[in-house]
């Protein structure tokens, strides 16, 4: 039996694309493997949006150059941003131990090349146990089941990734996006449903909704459905207990989006929407379409909205020409807005970026790390605060799975809460009251069963 490893760095597309792939890998037959050595196929799934995510692909790609050459039976797949939309020849050159080259998104080139490596006997094999289990799931109530992104190997997850659009067309002068992922793809809303359902159907009991610019969804159909009737549609699904999106966009937030999520009890009060810069100056020059007045009108709305929200933002640090002076203004709104998290990431130049082709990187590695470390001060004070709000207080936890022997799992609001308890409590929702609140998790006690 062969054996397959998959290795994801990168957003939560990128860990959708991957158990996508390995559902298509099982359905012939294919199980999973944690070890390389005894893998027969090895997926790296890559990212390039920063050079230190780059940096490790490469690393990995060069790691494993003996490990493919020294077994001529054995097949290496590189997929994702690095290969982008289209693979380049340049590419090919540079890795020829590379056997297959899959742009985000896609398995079908991997299958094809598994295809044609099969002797026609084990092909056969093969597929008589994908038809075998197929009736078994339909048996199950599972027609027309796709798996498309779950593995059939290993435990059901209890929570699940859907894109729901695909590429980007917004084009900030940093973002490398556009030119991986290709121009924004809004998927149908009935394949959307239909693969929730299915999702529910296996076990998950919460889904996020995935798009590099979520609340796009249906605009390049040029008129409905939106992200809200999306979201309405899918809340109704039985079993399902829980909804989330990301990332959204500041310009494309819209009261009626913000009420449908406030009015629909399944999609959770925790909002994603990245401010990147507190100077409107940076802000032009990363064209993002909107100034920090706009941003904090928005926080405002969202607020006033959704009362229990958690808001999380992206901010860039050291992007071309931020000075001291933009620096201190992105601190200082930050500190006003006191936002639940904040992801931060310091610039580095994407080849074939606007930012890259026109624009010097001009603020020093030193000066990016020190900027970079007074947010991280920041935001772990702010979000110490939040989190010691809860304590001595019940929070309503959706478990994840076990870690360390404690329970894990997250709130409404994507706190992350360990417990300790000896009922399997997998997939269930549990009142965890709080005994402990750090800046990136909470910890608690679960009532006695």
């Amino acid at each position: 039996m062969q054996k397959y490893h998959l290795w994801t760095i990168g957003c939560q597309m990128n860990v959708a694309d991957s158990t996508h792939v390995g559902a298509e890998l099982e359905k012939l037959g294919i199980e999973p493997t944690l070890d390389i050595d005894e893998a027969d196929i090895v997926i790296l799934n890559t990212c390039v949006v920063r050079q230190s995510a780059e940096d490790k692909a490469l690393g990995k790609l060069g790691a494993l150059k003996p490990w493919r050459t020294q077994h001529r039976q054995r097949t290496l797949a590189l997929m994702g941003c690095m290969v982008g939309v289209k693979p380049s020849p340049q590419l090919a050159a540079a890795f020829p131990w590379v056997d297959v080259f899959m742009g985000p998104s896609e398995a079908q080139p991997l299958i094809d090349h598994l295809r044609e490596r099969l002797v026609d006997q084990e092909l056969a094999a093969l597929e008589q146990q994908q038809l075998a289990q197929r009736h078994h799931l339909q048996d199950e109530a599972l027609p027309n089941a796709s798996l498309k992104h779950l593995s059939l190997a290993g435990e059901t997850p209890v929570a699940a990734f859907v894109p729901v659009v695909y590429g980007c067309s917004h084009a900030c002068t940093f973002c490398i996006i556009p030119f991986r992922r290709g121009i924004e793809r809004s998927r149908p809303l009935p394949e959307i449903v239909a693969e929730v359902r299915e999702l529910v159907a296996q076990g998950v009991k919460e889904v996020t909704l995935l798009g590099q610019i979520v609340d796009r969804y249906g605009y390049d159909f040029g008129g409905a459905p939106h992200l809200g009737d999306l979201l309405a549609a899918i809340h109704p699904i039985p079993g399902l207990e829980r909804i989330r999106f990301l990332t959204s966009h500041p310009n494309y937030m819209s009261d009626a989006l913000l009420e449908q999520v406030a009015a629909l009890p399944k999609v959770m009060p925790h909002i994603e929407v990245p401010l990147q810069a507190g100077d409107d100056e940076v802000l032009a020059q990363m064209k993002r379409g909107y100034t920090v007045a706009d941003y904090r009108r928005l926080i405002a709305r969202i607020r006033s909205i959704i009362p229990a929200v958690a808001i999380h933002t992206d901010i860039i640090v050291g992007f071309p020409g931020e000075s001291a002076a933009h620096f201190q203004r992105t601190y200082d709104i930050l500190e006003e807005l006191q936002l639940e998290k904040t992801h931060l990431a310091r610039y580095s130049p994407r080849p074939g970026t606007v930012s890259a082709r026109r624009m010097v990187d001009d603020v020093p590695d030193e000066e990016k790390r020190a900027r970079h470390q007074q947010l991280e001060a920041q935001h772990e004070r702010i979000s110490t605060a939040y989190n010691r709000r809860w304590l001595d207080q019940d929070v309503q936890v959706l478990v994840e799975d076990r870690h360390k022997e404690k329970w894990r799992g997250r709130t409404p609001q994507n706190r992350l809460v360990f417990f300790e308890d000896d009922r399997d409590l997998r997939g269930q929702l549990v009142d965890v009251r709080i005994t402990w609140a750090g800046p990136w998790s909470m910890q608690g006690l679960a009532p006695a069963g």
